[in-house]
């Protein structure tokens, strides 16, 4: 007897990949020993769609919109994805960037049940068994973050759990990649935030995080545990200390089929976007100097991508990196320093150590700006202004979030380069006029990059994910903004449109998996159309 026979009664109504609350037929109803247990009326999920769209408008805040969607994923998941992919622009910010942010500063305030699972340190040697106490037994991603570096946020340990279940919840809503597929953990090894520590309402370890070497024996029980217990997992690795990602990352991405989205993600979105604004400039990568604010792993993984798509445009590699500079915390990455990691050694330049931006600016002459600071309004005025001045149409993309920490907004890059910028943040700001034209501002956010990745991943089932995967997904990303929206400054597909757009970078992404013999699955005849059959549909099932 199938588990959908047994469940009865309460027990149905309170399990929300089965729960259809007044969707429920009269026969249905009978059947299922729901009757008196439901109003009479008998509604179909737009009507129900109806009546979550005028709760959500009587909320006072997307904090509040926030919470009421979740809990509408724990009672209902699919007039929570009904919701999420009936209007995506609209959503995708509630129950992601850059309302997350705030969600998870109050995570254990507003914490109302567990969605995923949470590993602590301590438990390492009984990963596997613990990890089979989920009920889905054919996981097919699992996002994992310790917490110790959210969005623009800094270490906010088990508060950090918000960012594996929304980026999941993203795969489903944006690539329709089925949600019993997907399992969000929290990785606890402890946080380094004093204030969350002594916070009573905070929900993880009130420890100091271990040295790096313990991280790394932790990390590897829980991969061995991982794929043991689902074999042929992929790895999200989401929000992970800067050190420790790119680190982690180099450890295994040849071993398990894993990536990481700060990392490759990022660069990637950060690569289509540079692509259409070049294309716009009728300029390739070869043309440009790059100067980066910020060179932890979200700016070391785009400088990374660019140093490729250089080379692709025909320069050597030694060549390519000359052509871009970092600034970091502690000054411009050159080669006097002896504080640099490896990851930043190789971009490492014969120079003059300076922390002032504008300096760099006015020395290096670069043709696009990238913010990867988490310092919100460093691109002053006068660095805007400076680089219009170098430029026709200068790049400039400020790509730290949330809201208050983008190293300047839309309305002051078009108002200081006079309307000239190529602009996009990692936030969606609003339409902005200026002397007469609109202007679309580009938001740079991965939700455009992994669930295409996820989707293509999930098809096609490759032993490994490439870099050369996440370079395709930019450039059907990039092919995917036609010439109207680029008059308006828009450097990536409309969000409206997101399922479409990812179905699409799926297809070229599996495309590529099979062309570079990749795939562990027989290639289909019409790969569109083979993916477009394993989507998610947010439809209620008959019982």
């Amino acid at each position: 007897m199938s588990q959908a026979s047994t469940i009865r009664g309460q027990e149905i109504l309170n399990n929300p990949v089965r729960n259809k609350e007044t969707a429920f037929t009269m026969t249905e109803r009978q059947s299922l020993g729901l009757e008196g247990l439901l109003p009479p009326t008998v509604e179909n999920i737009d009507r129900q769609l109806e009546r979550v769209q005028t709760q959500l408008a009587a909320k006072p805040n997307d904090l509040e919109r926030y919470i009421y969607l979740m809990n509408l994923a724990a009672r209902n998941e699919t007039l929570f994805y009904h919701t999420l992919m009936s209007d995506p622009a609209r959503f995708v910010p509630i129950v992601y960037d850059p309302t997350v942010a705030d969600a998870c500063l109050a995570f254990g305030h507003i914490y109302r049940g567990s969605a995923g699972m949470y590993l602590t340190r301590d438990m390492k040697g009984r990963f596997k068994k613990i990890l089979r106490n989920w009920p889905a037994k054919d996981v097919r991603f699992i996002c994992v973050s310790t917490g110790g570096r959210i969005l623009g946020l800094g270490d906010i340990g088990a508060n950090g759990m918000g960012i594996p279940i929304g980026k999941l919840q993203l795969y489903t809503a944006c690539a329709g990649v089925p949600p019993e597929a997907l399992l969000p953990v929290l990785l606890d090894i402890g946080t380094t935030n004093a204030a969350l520590r002594a916070d009573p309402l905070y929900l993880g370890l009130r420890e100091l995080p271990p040295d790096e070497a313990e991280v790394d024996l932790i990390s590897d029980a829980f991969i061995e545990a991982a794929t043991d217990v689902f074999p042929g997992v992929c790895i999200h690795f989401e929000d992970w200390k800067g050190t420790d990602a790119m680190r982690l990352l180099a450890r295994y991405r040849d071993k398990v089929l894993c990536y990481n989205d700060d990392i490759q993600g990022t660069a990637a979105i950060a690569v289509a976007g540079l692509t259409t604004a070049l294309q716009i400039k009728n300029e390739t990568f070869a043309d440009q100097r790059v100067l980066f604010l910020g060179a932890g792993s979200a700016g070391i993984g785009i400088a990374s991508m660019i140093v490729s798509a250089m080379v692709e445009a025909g320069l050597g590699e030694a060549e390519a990196r000359e052509r871009i500079v970092l600034i970091d915390v502690n000054g411009l990455i050159e080669t006097s320093r002896t504080d640099l990691n490896e990851w930043q050694k190789p971009f490492a330049h014969e120079a003059k150590p300076t922390k002032d931006l504008l300096e760099v600016v006015r020395t290096f002459k670069p043709t696009i700006l990238i913010g990867v600071s988490t310092i919100g309004g460093a691109f002053t005025e006068e660095v805007v202004r400076e680089m219009a001045k170098l430029n026709e149409r200068p790049v400039i993309f400020p790509l730290s979030n949330p809201t208050n920490k983008a190293e300047c907004t839309a309305e002051q890059a078009y108002t200081w380069t006079k309307g000239k910028a190529l602009y996009a943040a990692g936030v969606q700001f609003p339409d902005f006029e200026y002397q007469g034209k609109s202007y679309h501002p580009g938001q740079a956010n991965n939700f455009y990059i992994f669930p295409a990745i996820g989707l293509a991943v999930y098809a096609t089932r490759p032993a490994r994910i490439t870099d050369d995967m996440f370079i395709t997904a930019a450039a059907a990303t990039a092919d995917q903004v036609g010439p109207s929206a680029r008059e308006h400054g828009m450097l990536f597909p409309l969000q409206a449109n997101i399922l479409e757009t990812e179905v699409t970078t799926a297809t070229r992404v599996a495309e590529h998996i099979f062309d570079s013999g990749q795939a562990t699955v027989e290639r289909p005849e019409n790969i569109r159309a083979w993916i477009e059959g394993l989507l998610y549909k947010p439809v209620y099932k008959e019982l």
